[in-house]
């Protein structure tokens, strides 16, 4: 059996209102004519993908997990995955052709705004998989946890998780750098785990002022359940 699912034929559509509202473009000097012609350009360059791999936790200690003979380091992944069997390791990205489409601009207000096509184009790829593993394996409710969002499962963990899912350039175009960013940069990893109350790395994180949260901090639940 084949554990790995690769999903590259992700259509890439996206509402040019909508992100314009988003991105609080001004109806001025053309921005927004700019912007809708600068969508429409990216459209058939774009082709995000994801990857995702079916594996099997086979130990875990106080602050470790095993799956598939890696060992992750991270409380907080650990408790996540305590009544756990099976998880889902996973990569999204905008693409290596969107990416090179973006170095393209000299304007600092359009390579703003192609930035912000790519995200728009990594997040599809990132519903799509989140879609494909609840719909297909029948999973029910999942949450996820990404290397580097939190202090308790730093960055560079990203190596560990690499290796689980194999060749990540090979299948999808994302490489891992020595630092341990990943290349494209608009690229998402992460384990995504079946659970039955919604888990968000936000929780846990009390980062002020964050632009990218989706959760309010929890002390509290850090406290009770992680510590």
């Amino acid at each position: 059996m084949n554990n790995t699912v690769i999903l590259t034929d992700v259509s890439f559509e996206i509402d040019s209102d909508q992100l314009i509202k988003k991105l609080h473009i001004p109806n001025q000097e053309g921005h927004i004519e700019k912007f809708k012609e600068l969508v429409n350009c990216a459209r058939p360059v774009a082709r995000p993908k994801a990857m995702y791999k079916i594996c099997y936790i086979e130990s875990r200690g106080d602050n470790t997990v095993t799956i598939d003979g890696i060992r992750l380091t991270s409380r907080i992944l650990r408790v996540n995955l305590d009544e756990i069997h099976r998880v889902f390791p996973f990569v999204a990205t905008c693409g290596r052709e969107l990416a090179e489409w973006s170095k393209s601009f000299d304007d600092i207000l359009e390579q703003f705004w192609a930035d912000a096509i790519m995200k728009e184009a990594v997040h599809i790829a990132f519903d799509i998989c989140k879609e494909h593993i609840e719909t297909h394996l029948q999973t029910g409710q999942t949450s996820f946890m990404e290397p580097g969002s939190l202090e308790d499962w730093p960055t560079g963990e990203q190596k560990a998780l690499f290796k689980l899912l194999g060749n990540p350039l090979e299948a999808i175009g994302v490489e891992l750098t020595d630092s341990c960013l990943m290349v494209p940069i608009k690229s998402l990893s992460g384990i995504r785990f079946p659970t039955e109350v919604n888990f968000e790395n936000c929780q846990l994180c009390p980062r002020e002022n964050c632009s990218g949260r989706r959760a309010a901090y929890d002390p509290i639940l850090l406290k009770s359940k992680y510590k």
